[in-house]
């Protein structure tokens, strides 16, 4: 049975230190994988220019929440991969020990034959010296009680070995499992980006510069409705020095291109330069902007201050950083480049404080 275990412990540390050296993924974000062929371009000339607009924002909304996918897996991924680590020590810690355990074992038991195989009470009786045996029946319990506590750390050593070795197995499989998710995940990416590109591509010169204005006009009027709305009321608070320093890197990061799953120095995308900054910040949050509306305090919109995040759609598949006066810093989408907008150009789901 023993034998069977340490084959499985060995089996099972070949696996975990093979995986460590080759790229892991991790489950994916638990939202819908939006279908590639459910989103393919029709021809731009049977669509009026503002609807094609639309269709863009849409796929590349949609590349935005499978790129959360898939950076969450690649978090998790981490993760796993340091939690194999420990289990990898912790299996070859539990080997050596069992190994010293049965060394200490097999010393008593080649004592015992030595000295005839006669268990300690019968060789004290024997011994026909009184002061003998009476020493020697306080060294024969504490040696009984030191074999007891041996056999029974032996046994403990080998239960603990099991554990760590079908703990190791169960993150090995995960990971392994996770593969397909996330490689689903990257080629939902692919799909919605090259489809965006694809219909923009087949737009006339003048038609691309008549986009980008339209893109332009309407952020301007959602950003005008929600100033209209008394949004930034009372909204004059500076920020913690913690956010002070996170600011000072994300507004350090504006020209840089968005690259989907890019946490810098080069690229970014809209988690990426988020989380960056506030590691920048010493205060490292979730690596997504799902995870970062999940763990992090809410705050209200009118409460916030330059350094907060707003989290936006109603996926929260997209983030950017407050940076006062109504504009935010962010990684917009493939395609353009960190910049400053309008905090209220895109449907706001709410506001996190990293360092509340």
């Amino acid at each position: 049975m023993n034998r069977r275990h340490c084959a499985s412990a060995a089996i099972t540390l070949v696996c975990a230190l093979a995986l460590l050296t080759a790229p892991v993924q991790a489950m994916a974000a638990p939202i819908p994988e939006p279908t590639p062929t459910a989103t393919a371009p029709a021809s731009p000339g049977k669509k009026s220019l503002e609807e094609v607009r639309a269709e863009i924002d849409t796929l590349y909304r949609k590349a935005g929440a499978a790129t959360d996918a898939y950076n969450l897996a690649e978090e998790q991924a981490e993760k796993q991969s340091g939690e194999i680590v420990r289990l990898t020590k912790a299996i070859a810690d539990g080997r050596a020990r069992i190994a010293e355990l049965k060394d200490k074992a097999g010393a008593v038991a080649r004592e015992q034959y030595r000295t005839g195989g006669l268990p300690p009470g019968a060789q004290l009786v024997l011994s026909g010296d009184p002061n003998l045996f009476l020493d020697g029946v306080n060294q024969a319990r504490q040696g009984q009680q030191a074999t007891k506590g041996m056999l029974t750390e032996l046994e403990r050593a080998q239960e603990d070995l099991e554990t760590y070795t079908r703990d190791a197995s169960l993150n090995w499989e995960k990971i392994e499992a996770s593969r397909v998710k996330q490689a689903k995940a990257k080629k939902s990416i692919d799909a919605q980006i090259e489809a965006a590109e694809k219909l923009e591509s087949q737009l006339a010169k003048e038609e691309r510069a008549r986009l980008l204005q339209l893109e332009k006009d309407a952020a301007s009027t959602a950003q005008a409705a929600w100033l209209s709305s008394g949004a930034l009321k009372d909204i004059n608070r500076e920020a913690s020095p913690a956010g002070k320093r996170a600011l000072a890197f994300a507004t350090a990061q504006i020209g840089k291109p968005y690259v989907w799953g890019a946490e810098g120095p080069g690229s970014y995308d809209c988690s990426g330069l988020t989380s960056q900054a506030w590691a920048a910040a010493k205060r490292p949050i979730p690596r997504t902007s799902q995870e970062q509306w999940r763990q992090l305090p809410h705050i209200p919109v009118q409460d916030m201050r330059p350094g907060d995040l707003i989290i936006y759609h109603s996926d929260a598949s997209h983030v950017g950083m407050y940076v006062g006066d109504g504009s935010i810093v962010h990684a917009p989408r493939p395609g353009r480049h960190v910049t400053l907008t309008g905090a209220g150009t895109m449907q706001i789901l709410g506001v996190v404080r990293p360092d509340k």
